[in-house]
């Protein structure tokens, strides 16, 4: 009887984060980011624009490189239907949460405008409450979507949290700072 080779599942995947990491850190980084890791501003020394993706990037090739060194891979069972079925689902929250986050305000601004107002997205930004609505919808969605996923349905509790979450964040990061645009308001 031929024996069945193990699957290379975690190869693949330990490869692929590898892979990715190395495309960010040496190739989307370096050219699409216009100050690099740290700037140097006023003889002061800030983040740049480079160094959150890099960051990520090393945290995504330290895990496949774990990954990869890796002892027991024998072990390690195949990709099933419903391993990608479950993929799938994952990738769809995402992406609607991802377009509920950059076309909600703008659609409100278009309704706004249905009632008789004359208003331009671009020029409302960076004020309250258009600037944390697409925020505060796509991300309650994202984090209620996912745990509705993981949990086989969809409950109160589940959008209580991502609500609070979302605000927490809108409190942390956006109301102490005047010159921060919330995502994705910086590329509209």
């Amino acid at each position: 009887m031929d024996q069945v080779p193990p699957p290379r599942t975690n190869l693949a995947l330990a490869i692929g984060c590898i892979a990715i990491a190395l495309v960010v850190a040496l190739v989307w980084v370096p050219l699409d980011s216009g100050s690099g890791l740290v700037m140097k501003v006023r003889s002061r020394l800030t983040i740049g624009d480079g160094l959150a993706p890099t960051v990520a990037a090393a945290v995504i090739g330290l895990g496949g490189l774990l990954l990869l060194l890796q002892r027991n891979a024998a072990r390690q069972p195949g990709l099933s239907r419903s391993n990608m079925a479950f993929l799938l689902r994952f990738l769809a929250v995402v992406a609607v949460s991802l377009a509920l986050m950059r076309w909600t305000g703008p659609l409100l601004v278009v309704l706004a405008n249905l009632l008789g107002n004359d208003l331009d997205y671009r020029a409302l930004r960076d004020t309250t409450p258009w600037k944390q609505v697409g925020f505060f919808i796509g991300g309650s969605f994202l984090i209620a979507g996912l745990i509705a996923h993981t949990e086989h349905r969809v409950t109160w509790r589940a959008v209580a949290i991502a609500a609070l979450a979302c605000a927490g964040l809108i409190a942390l990061y956006d109301l102490p700072f005047d010159d921060l645009l919330l995502p994705p308001n910086g590329d509209v």
